[in-house]
């Protein structure tokens, strides 16, 4: 790859992550037009990162293309939420048992520090330190897999199901978890690896998907 391709590939993914992580974290909210000029100047890159950047968002179904209405941030549906936990509760459960069949010292290593996270987090920090963790630990148990294409996948439908978390919580400020209860399960599922106890970890993580869902479905 030439230099100026190498620079142009490398703005056009930082602007995707950049805009990706603000719908996520509903910085841009579901329905948000995303004007280019607009994008161009917010994110300090020319017109073609930009584009890039929204094709790929357009393609993980954070944006939609509407002809003669422009770019838009997907809304979020009942149909979303359904068919996203349901691959999340089997493929998800299914990973972490891979997990813990295929941990390493090393990991076992990273797990153990991330619990001790966990168990210095207190009430006073903010809410994003607990969901920046809970993201780095969901993150860790993939990597556990030794599948990159796994993986990928399964970070791919937890950032969806993220940005539902965000949504919801802005919502419905009931649905935000308790920072005990989160650190309990991930603890659980640290210590389930840890010990590469599949059985439990798989169940561990079906639950873990299937009770939100329910949460959520009991207020929309």
């Amino acid at each position: 790859m030439a230099v100026a391709e190498a620079g142009a590939a490398s703005l056009a993914e930082q602007a995707y992550l950049r805009l990706r992580e603000d719908i996520i974290a509903v910085e841009l909210s579901p329905g948000t037009v995303l004007r280019e000029d607009e994008l161009m100047r917010a994110l300090g890159v020319g017109r073609t990162p930009v584009r890039e950047a929204i094709q790929r968002l357009q393609r993980d179904g954070f944006v939609t293309i509407i002809p003669r209405r422009g770019t838009l941030v997907s809304e979020i549906n009942i149909t979303d939420l359904a068919a996203i936990y349901e691959v999340r509760a089997h493929v998800e459960s299914w990973a972490s048992r891979l997990a813990a069949e295929r941990v390493r010292d090393a990991d076992r290593r990273a797990a153990e520090a991330l619990m001790a996270e966990l168990e210095a987090l207190t009430d006073d920090d903010p809410y994003e330190v607990l969901l920046a963790l809970d993201r780095r630990v969901h993150r860790f148990v993939y990597a556990c897999c030794k599948n990159t294409f796994l993986a990928e996948t399964l970070d791919h439908y937890h950032n969806l199901s993220l940005r539902i978390l965000h949504v919801a919580m802005r919502r419905y400020p009931a649905l935000t978890p308790r920072l005990e209860d989160v650190v309990q399960e991930q603890r659980t599922m640290l210590a389930a690896i840890v010990a590469g106890d599949g059985d439990t970890a798989e169940r561990l993580a079906a639950e873990h998907v299937t009770t939100f869902e329910q949460e959520i479905r009991k207020l929309i």
